[in-house]
């Protein structure tokens, strides 16, 4: 069952700067949570592998959120880092801005950060499966890596995975991609990194076995393979849907391993993801359960959630803490150990979402979007009602109101998911003395007088029809977050 995101009150925000890119619209988003009543504290990514701690902190000190503010990378982290603290009542968010940002296309955020904060604000905390990975030495064995407990994880490093992991090509091209040239031209960079990786590509030997019962069962499928995919999800790279048959929520992974072949096969295969958004079924081979060992070259790279991962960041407890064993990473080959952990984590679920990715109901009412309250014949009844109980504006007090009181631009319009027929209006109001413009989210709800500028009375409900660019004048109190709790509004233009 969900938990609604609207009974949050302590908000963590670690912020991937992307050169300073995200950083511009961080007054916006903090006006938003603040209409919301949440109390966020903000921090700020400044190396590589921090936001793992940081995220780590934070679920420890017991915040109901915590938001990854970047790409998908920036997300794997904030949940690699709540898993690593026995404190996982938080829930997990994320304001996108990556390169790609498959999970918020995955369950439906907007990109645009002002519009992803009101949707995060109208959001339940949802139990969703996580992938895990760990490897073991090319002497390793099923047999033998089933021996530890299944749930006995190690803590730290880059294990867990939310989206997919990848084997072949994809990895191969993301360690010819830097940060920095990622973060000045995005997914340029992987095009760059794709030329210098496609020429040298080559197929590898891989064995996949699955278990059952606890015991390791007979080789799945053995053979030359381009590329091995284990989705948790759907979306490969916002290209594809190579793991179709995922759910996020029925404690297993999907595999996908697209098979060797020629120089025209390999064409049809990229062809085939680009404009099918599937890949070519005969040239590949999909598996499905709760554990999986992978075996593969250890030139073979790793990625999760589209970040390329050192082997020792994900090597196995029981290797890294034997006794007198070197670490050697250049063995022939590497045994990687997959498993589904079920209903690991709660992650922020827009209520608009149409749970494709979940096979179970959630159990919970789910919170009406803008557009069903605008429509939602209850709560025009009780606008209604207070429509006739309220008091008109004189044509005097408009007057008033559009030259004293603050313009503000509509930039996006969100549900208030703690009362039905309210709504959080996100814009730019200028700042009396110097004109600069300052980021306000205004809480208009059934106290809220609003009119046309005309004097004709409107229900609150007229807020969700408030197009970006629609300017009001507000009468309310400003705190220091930019919040403003509306008492009279006055529509100047729509």
């Amino acid at each position: 069952m969900g938990e609604y995101i609207m009974k949050c009150k302590r908000a963590y925000l670690i912020i991937n700067p992307q050169s300073g890119k995200n950083l511009t619209k961080l007054a916006d988003i903090l006006a938003v949570f603040a209409a919301a009543g949440w109390k966020t504290d903000t921090a700020l990514k400044e190396f590589g592998g921090q936001t793992i701690q940081l995220a780590k902190d934070a679920a420890d000190a017991g915040y109901d959120i915590v938001i990854g503010y970047g790409g998908d990378g920036t997300l794997n982290q904030v949940v690699n880092g709540v898993m690593a603290t026995k404190h996982r009542r938080c829930i997990v968010g994320v304001i996108p801005g990556g390169t790609a940002n498959v999970w918020a296309h995955e369950v439906g955020i907007p990109e645009d950060p002002v519009k992803a904060a009101l949707f995060l604000v109208n959001s339940e905390g949802r139990k969703v499966d996580l992938g895990y990975v760990e490897s073991h030495s090319g002497a390793a064995t099923p047999e033998t890596a089933d021996r530890e407990e299944k749930h006995g994880f190690a803590s730290g490093g880059r294990h867990h995975f939310l989206l997919m992991a990848g084997l072949g090509i994809d990895a191969a091209i993301l360690t010819h991609v830097s940060t920095s040239l990622k973060e000045r031209i995005g997914e340029a960079a992987v095009v760059l990194g794709a030329a210098k990786t496609l020429p040298r590509h080559h197929t590898f030997p891989i064995e996949i076995r699955s278990s059952g019962n606890g015991r390791a069962e007979d080789v799945l499928w053995r053979g030359e393979a381009l590329q091995v995919i284990v989705g948790n999800t759907r979306r490969y790279g916002n290209i594809a849907d190579v793991t179709s048959k995922a759910f996020i929520d029925d404690g297993r992974l999907d595999v996908c391993i697209i098979t060797a072949g020629n120089p025209l096969t390999t064409i049809e295969q990229i062809v085939s993801i680009l404009l099918h958004r599937d890949p070519v079924h005969e040239r590949s081979e999909y598996f499905q359960g709760a554990r999986f060992w992978i075996r593969v070259p250890s030139s073979v790279n790793l990625q999760l959630d589209g970040s390329r991962v050192k082997r020792k960041d994900c090597v196995s407890e029981s290797e890294r803490s034997a006794a007198g064993q070197p670490e050697n990473w250049d063995a022939d080959m590497v045994t990687y150990c997959f498993d589904a952990v079920p209903r690991a984590l709660r992650v922020a679920i827009p209520c608009t979402y149409n749970d494709a990715l979940f096979k179970k109901e959630s159990g919970e009412k789910k919170t009406l979007t803008a557009e069903d309250q605008s429509r939602d014949p209850s709560a025009h009844r009780v606008e209604a009602s207070s429509l006739r109980e309220a008091k008109p504006l004189s044509a005097e007090q408009i007057d008033i109101l559009k030259t004293n009181g603050r313009k503000v631009t509509v930039v996006a319009v969100g549900p208030n998911p703690e009362r039905e027929g309210t709504w959080f209006v996100a814009g730019v109001t200028a700042d009396k003395k110097t004109g600069e413009g300052k980021p306000v989210a205004v809480r208009i709800d059934h106290d809220t007088t609003i009119v046309r500028a005309t004097g004709e009375p409107l229900l609150p409900t007229f807020a969700a029809k408030l197009s970006d660019g629609s300017v009001i004048a507000v009468d309310g109190r400003k705190n220091k977050h930019g919040a403003i709790r509306a008492k009279r509004v006055v529509v100047v233009s729509e």
